[in-house]
């Protein structure tokens, strides 16, 4: 019998995915082994992902894995994948998506985000998230928080932050839902490429057995709008240390791609949409990211660079 080998990150939430993703394969008579370890990303907890490095901070260990032959697939959220792949790795299957959008978790259920007199701290590991919130909501202050989920709540709980901003997929997944505070829509608050799906990254495993875990786990609507989502920050040669952000959705055979890019400070943000058929996925992304960047994108992610540095 085919056993599958599968790498994950130690957290509850990403436990959580990588069993899922274990069910899955058991469910189609294929046995699988999970093992785990932890990243950078995971041990490095005082500074910000901008700072750690923006390519593989929560990746590259379980690559090396990969690469050693210890497991035969790494379950990633799909939103911590570089844009670009090291050689000889890829994505060969997609789950299906949660719904994608961002929320605001607090104790406190009086928390209006309109209400300007209150001066509330806002917790959040995302760059992302942070200009965003400076966009929409200067009068909120964004806080660096980084942890697993348990412990940005516990540092909330502690008083570090009055309210945390962030994936609904986790916050559901972890049971944290009763907690909800209040939900942005992806109009406003556009998610980071990939978010609410997991992915699945192969390395030199055979083509047969790459197809076997693909047929069992892959989701056709997911695919091609994460084709699309990804094109578009590797035109960018964006990761998660940027506040780029892209969401692809299908109706039929046309997909829908809205992307952009916020500065740091929130002062400015550019986003365009394009629509095209589902086949050309990929090319839609590129097209999207090059007008990105002709419209100012270019200039301005090398200004957020510039400051990160």
């Amino acid at each position: 019998m085919t056993t599958v080998k599968i790498g994950s990150r130690k957290s509850k939430l990403a436990m959580w995915q990588t069993e899922t993703v274990a069910g899955m394969l058991n469910a189609q008579g294929i046995a699988t082994e999970i093992i785990t370890m932890e990243t950078k990303g995971d041990k490095i907890l005082n500074t910000s992902i901008a700072k750690i490095g923006s390519k593989g901070v929560f990746t590259e260990e379980l690559e090396e894995m990969l690469a050693d032959g210890s497991i035969d697939i790494a379950v990633h959220s799909a939103k911590d994948m570089p844009s670009r792949l090291p050689e000889g790795f890829s994505l060969i299957a997609f789950s299906k998506r949660e719904k994608p959008y961002d929320v605001l978790v607090s104790n406190d259920k009086t928390i209006n985000l309109n209400d300007t007199s209150r001066k509330l701290k806002i917790g959040t590991s995302s760059v992302r998230r942070g200009s965003l919130l400076k966009h929409f909501y200067p009068h909120l202050e964004a806080v660096d928080m980084r942890g697993n989920l348990q412990t940005r709540i516990q540092k909330m709980q502690n008083g570090d932050c009055d309210a945390l901003l962030l994936a609904y997929a986790g916050v559901s997944r972890m049971d944290y839902g009763d907690m909800i505070v209040a939900a942005f829509p992806v109009e406003q608050f556009v998610p980071p490429v990939g978010q609410g799906c997991i992915a699945i990254e192969a390395g030199r495993i055979s083509d047969d057995k790459k197809q076997l875990i693909r047929d069992c786990l892959n989701n056709r609507e997911s695919e091609i709008c994460l084709l699309a989502e990804r094109a578009f920050l590797k035109t960018l040669e964006g990761g998660c240390s940027i506040p780029a952000f892209a969401l692809a959705t299908l109706s039929g055979d046309t997909v829908t791609l809205t992307g952009g890019l916020v500065s740091l400070d929130g002062q400015r943000k550019i986003k365009h949409a394009i629509t095209g058929a589902d086949k050309d996925a990929v090319s839609l992304g590129e097209q999207l990211g090059a007008k990105i960047l002709a419209d100012g994108g270019k200039e301005l992610l090398a200004e957020i660079r510039r400051i990160q540095e």
